[in-house]
């Protein structure tokens, strides 16, 4: 998508003009793992024109592979977003209908050419949110990779502002679910998609109670008997300013829970689960006998994300590592 934002934190009736990124979920996720040093490739449907070759081409600039790309339709999706600050929340407003990505559908895609060569598909709940057709083909897309041996992880990410088509995401959700190895959400997720609550929390009061998460991970884990892993991000909102920001892991064996990070100011909090996810998928693969450390490095990606403007984490592996120790001054290095 293309993100159009007022400059620092202003109110859409004050700006005279637009910061401009490109982002979206899987494209984030992609672009993280691109930066700590991993191989990753995306796959969407773009406009034919400059719009499309200017979101290519950013894409390529930070690593991530475009050739499964699919070029069509007649507009790029948007997204404005309205930056918040102290108690004032931050604003989404999407522009997606009628979008090249909205039109996609189940067999556009050359899923066995697209995921040669590949070990790892990642998909998140926004996709299937945008239309019946993006629907079908990320189920598809989860079907191919399971078939070609890949492992599959998915993030909830619910999206109430883009459940517009004629399903839930309950209804629609448990499909992609239940063929995957590793779900990842957001302290909502569970609740909004699944209606499985953590005990103890207080989502909209800033209370959360990470060993509420290890019910909540316990649940899904025996709804959907092929995962391998839950994971979780825990944001304790204080205000728009200044979040905590802590995660768990449960795969199956023990219930994990890393270190809280303390996160003020927020420069641009949008994308942070993204930043996790990929953190999570580069332990996993790096690590795969130490999950505490595959936790710890995901928060640390995704608490750095905070840090950086735009939707992309562009935080290091070396910084990704050193956060993950607990090495947080943020001193300068000369």
């Amino acid at each position: 998508m293309l993100r159009l934002s007022p400059p620092g934190q202003q109110r859409f009736v004050q700006a005279a003009s637009f910061d401009v990124h490109f982002g979206g979920g899987e494209a984030n996720v992609a672009a993280c793992l691109a930066g700590l040093g991993g191989p990753a490739s995306f796959v969407t449907r773009l406009p034919a024109g400059p719009i499309g070759d200017a979101a290519i081409a950013y894409l390529r600039r930070f690593g991530v592979g475009t050739e499964a790309i699919l070029r069509g339709g007649s507009r790029l999706g948007i997204y404005f977003l309205e930056t918040g600050a102290t108690q004032r929340g931050s604003v989404v407003i999407y522009d997606r209908a009628g979008s090249a990505f909205s039109e996609i559908d189940r067999g556009m895609v050359k899923w066995e050419e697209a995921l040669r060569g590949s070990g790892w598909l990642h998909v998140t709940g926004i996709t299937p949110a945008v239309s019946r057709g993006a629907a079908a083909a990320a189920l598809e897309a989860v079907e191919e990779a399971r078939a070609a041996g890949l492992k599959v992880s998915c993030d909830l990410n619910y999206r109430a502002k883009l459940w517009k088509w004629g399903r839930e995401a309950r209804e629609v959700m448990p499909e992609l679910a239940e063929r995957c190895d590793i779900l990842l959400g957001n302290e909502e997720d569970a609740d909004k998609v699944f209606g499985i609550k953590a005990p103890h929390t207080d989502v909209g009061k800033g209370q959360i109670s990470a060993a509420g998460y290890e019910k909540v991970a316990e649940q899904l884990l025996a709804r959907f008997p092929r995962l391998q892993g839950v994971a979780l991000t825990l944001r304790t909102s204080l205000g728009a300013s200044h979040n905590r920001w802590s995660a768990v892991f449960h795969d199956r064996k023990d219930f994990r829970v890393a270190r809280e990070h303390d996160i003020i100011p927020i420069i641009d909090r949008v994308g942070a689960g993204d930043a996790f996810a990929a953190g999570l998928i580069y332990g996993l693969n790096r690590w795969p006998d130490e999950p505490q450390r595959t936790l710890e490095f995901a928060a640390a990606s995704g608490c750095l994300k905070h840090s950086v403007p735009g939707d992309f984490n562009l935080a290091s592996l070396e910084e990704v590592e050193k956060l993950a120790r607990g090495e947080a001054s943020g001193r300068v290095a000369r």
